[in-house]
């Protein structure tokens, strides 16, 4: 069961747009993490034969079943069974 110790966490969806969806080779992947940092860790050690992958998570901004991070300490932000992550790297003019 999610949640439980031992276990990865809640299993939800993110999904990667324009930049981030390249780097990915793919729209969306499942998460099994209780946190966010965790599920994006996971995502990196999943991609690691696509080394931009990693450097544009970094320019990247996040949201969390709609609600934006922001500055938050991505250890922080708890996921949800179900939830949905965006990443969504800077896009021009914006």
């Amino acid at each position: 069961m999610p949640g439980q110790p031992g276990q990865p966490g809640p299993v939800g969806t993110i999904r990667y747009w324009a930049a981030a969806k390249a780097a990915a080779g793919t729209a969306e992947e499942p998460y099994a993490a209780r946190t966010l940092a965790q599920a994006l860790e996971a995502a990196r050690r999943r991609h690691a034969e696509r080394p931009d992958f990693a450097r544009v998570l970094t320019r990247c901004s996040f949201l969390v079943d709609g609600a934006p991070v922001g500055t938050r300490d991505h250890a922080t932000v708890q996921l949800a069974e179900g939830g949905t992550v965006e990443v969504l790297p800077p896009f021009a003019g914006g």
